[in-house]
């Protein structure tokens, strides 16, 4: 066996400012701070561009809204007709029968009463007639009309928004799921978990929001205040002018105010994160806390991050809860102008009353839409923030291409051959070059050594979750890298240190091994593991539920659970990376039988700090500072006083102790 290694060591990840802040505001994607995209209008255009497959409902979205947003539009208008066959039939009534309205207007210039002459003239009326009802109610059943069609089409284009957004999201969801499954390992060590979730649960969920209700909003709103302009100047130009007047003294109010409720918005949400960090640190923690008294100091640290919270939430909605009034009260005084204007022109019969009636109407109209537009602006801005980091990690770079073009039998002997293996994690640092060793079918290799030496790394090359740097692995002769990954993997059986379990009943969780296994089957691989041992005295046996991680059982068990799962996939080699580190004595007996029998007739891979679990392997391998520096059997090693020996003695010998009696003090399992 020959084997050259350099002094490894784990990817050193470097944080940018942003993702530091991304961590403490996250809170593993619990609570995010609204961010800013850094481009704009590409990730805009982008995100658009999801719904181009869309385009025929979407086309139907915008022309329903149209319909909606005209037909809003013109119903001040038709009911300011109604105002006025009131108002002409109230003073028509009160007139001499059988005098023209133009004879009446001439007698009142004679008179000298040249306003309320102009006020009869612009008004439609017949002396001595009331109010024609009959009018009258056609135009209300029109107007009620109009917004009752209007109401429909903005139902049926909310229908048809809500059902595009979800297929474009369902869509999105999957493309990200499949993007996860191609990504290498690498792109989740150098990464946080709470950023990588947000990214697909947070920052999705904003996309949805963002066009659900951003985009429709945006669309309508602005479609409103386009119409409501129109119309204004069409009843009255210059009205219209006075009530434009409010615009910019509302823009500059808004923008003043914003600027600063951002800021504040921002603390706020700091704090937040701050806070729930505090609380899970708390909670994860609360076992250590009531062992060193640490109740106090922990209430102390939640009393002054909230109070912190309180202060920031406090000012950022005290602040943005002043945008509003203040534009509110723009729009009021744009409302007294139109009022006053309005009256001496009705009065000087410039304007109908059902004109100024309807003018009114549209100048309140008017600061709704505008304030939607301001709100909704920021949430698409967030939307658009999010779609960024949903894209970059749609476009980061995935695993290496597979070729596939070679297959392995069903059953294999499971012959490892490492070939001149060289491997880095940056081009910067070199790792692991110009290694070679066999493994023989059927024999256990053990690989130990101090934390940190890189045991893993040689094992993880195997299953692929890194590639090469340059030599070769082979299975059974088949270089691993013509092997698709699947097939690569459903050679190899693994049991971690972190002995995971899903939800599910433990039935359910032995059999993800092999889906296609029997009950039969499932039972046969636990009494093999010596987990029927435990099952057994459970009240519902295999059908116990266990909880999201399996906290809910022993860490014994659960390694147990997890050995069984192994054994049922029943792989050609199998690989074991400190299975029994995190249980104690009296159940690591119980692991390391259910590991032997797991490592019958297949080629084994055993990574172990506790050096009495490989006594037996065939070939050992140690590690230290990244170099292989000894391999051979327990005796061997033993008897060559090297470095396998100071850990041996390290673990079972005391240093007054006669070394040469080592061997005997050491307890065989």
């Amino acid at each position: 066996m020959a084997f050259k290694t350099k002094k490894e060591k784990e990817p050193e990840v470097e944080l940018t400012e942003e993702e530091l802040n991304l961590k403490i505001d996250d809170g593993f994607g619990e609570v995010s701070a609204p961010r800013k995209p850094k481009h704009f209008w590409p990730s805009a255009k982008r995100l658009l561009a999801l719904l181009a497959p869309e385009k025929v409902m979407l086309s139907l979205v915008f022309g329903f809204v149209a319909v909606a947003v005209v037909l809003n539009v013109i119903a001040p208008k038709v009911l300011g007709m109604a105002m006025d066959v009131i108002f002409g039939g109230f003073v028509g009534a009160r007139m001499p029968e059988g005098v023209s309205q133009e004879q009446m207007v001439e007698g009142l210039r004679a008179e000298g009463q040249n306003d309320l002459a102009e006020m009869i003239a612009g008004m439609e009326l017949v002396p001595g007639t009331g109010i024609d009802f009959q009018r009258l109610g056609l135009i209300i059943a029109i107007v009620l009309a109009m917004y009752f069609v209007s109401n429909v089409f903005m139902w049926a284009q909310g229908y048809l928004l809500n059902k595009l957004v979800m297929r474009v999201v369902y869509n999105l969801r999957r493309d990200v799921e499949n993007k996860l499954n191609r990504l290498p390992l690498n792109y989740f060590d150098t990464r946080q978990r709470g950023d990588v979730l947000s990214r697909v649960t947070n920052d999705v969920d904003n996309i949805q929001n963002a066009l659900q209700q951003a985009f429709a909003q945006l669309v309508q709103s602005a479609l409103t205040v386009i119409g409501i302009v129109i119309m204004m100047f069409v009843v009255s130009w210059q009205l219209a002018l006075i009530a434009l007047v409010a615009l910019p003294l509302s823009a500059v109010a808004a923008g003043f105010i914003g600027v600063r409720s951002q800021k504040l918005f921002t603390r706020q949400w700091k704090a937040t994160g701050s806070l729930n960090g505090q609380i899970e640190e708390a909670f994860s923690g609360h076992d250590l806390m009531k062992v060193f008294g640490r109740e106090d100091d922990a209430l102390k640290q939640y009393d002054e991050k909230n109070e912190d919270l309180f202060k920031a939430s406090f000012g950022a909605q005290f602040v943005s809860g002043m945008i509003f009034p203040v534009m509110n009260f723009i729009s009021y005084l744009a409302y007294v102008g139109i009022a006053v204007v309005g009256g001496l022109r009705v009065a000087s019969g410039q304007m109908s009353l059902g004109d100024a009636t309807a003018f009114i109407q549209y100048s309140r109209e008017f600061t709704q839409p505008l304030g939607q537009i301001a709100g909704m602006a920021n949430m698409l801005q967030s939307g658009v923030a999010s779609a960024e980091r949903t894209f970059e990690l749609l476009d980061a770079d995935e695993q290496e291409t597979e070729t596939a073009d070679e297959h392995l039998p069903e059953r294999t002997d499971g012959h490892v051959e490492f070939h001149n293996v060289s491997f880095s994690y940056s081009e910067e640092t070199s790792l692991i070059e110009d290694l070679s060793f066999d493994a023989d079918p059927g024999h256990t290799v053990a690989i130990v050594g101090p934390t940190g030496a890189g045991k893993t790394t040689l094992v993880n090359l195997v299953m692929r979750f890194y590639e090469l740097d340059a030599g070769r692995i082979t299975l059974d002769g088949v270089d691993v890298t013509a092997l698709s990954r699947s097939e690569l993997r459903s050679k190899v059986g693994m049991v971690l240190q972190d002995a995971w379990l899903f939800n599910g009943s433990i039935r359910e969780n032995i059999r993800y091994g092999r889906l296609d296994a029997t009950d039969e089957e499932v039972q046969k691989a636990a009494e093999a593991t010596y987990v029927d041992r435990f099952v057994r005295a459970l009240p519902a046996g295999y059908d116990t539920v266990i909880d999201d991680g399996g906290t809910n059982v022993s860490a014994g068990e659960r390694q147990l659970v997890t050995i069984a799962r192994a054994f049922l996939a029943n792989p050609s080699l199998l690989i074991l990376d400190e299975a029994t580190s995190s249980v104690d004595t009296r159940t690591e007996v119980l692991v390391q039988k259910a590991m032997n029998a797991l490592r019958s007739d297949r080629t084994s891979f055993v990574i172990a700090h506790r050096l009495s679990t490989i006594r037996d392997a065939d070939t050992i391998l140690v590690m230290e500072a990244g170099r292989i520096v000894e391999q051979g059997d327990h005796e061997e090693l033993i008897a060559a006083r090297g470095a396998y020996y100071r850990l041996y003695r390290s673990q079972f010998a005391g240093p007054a102790e006669d070394p040469d009696a080592v061997t005997d003090s050491i307890p065989v399992v």
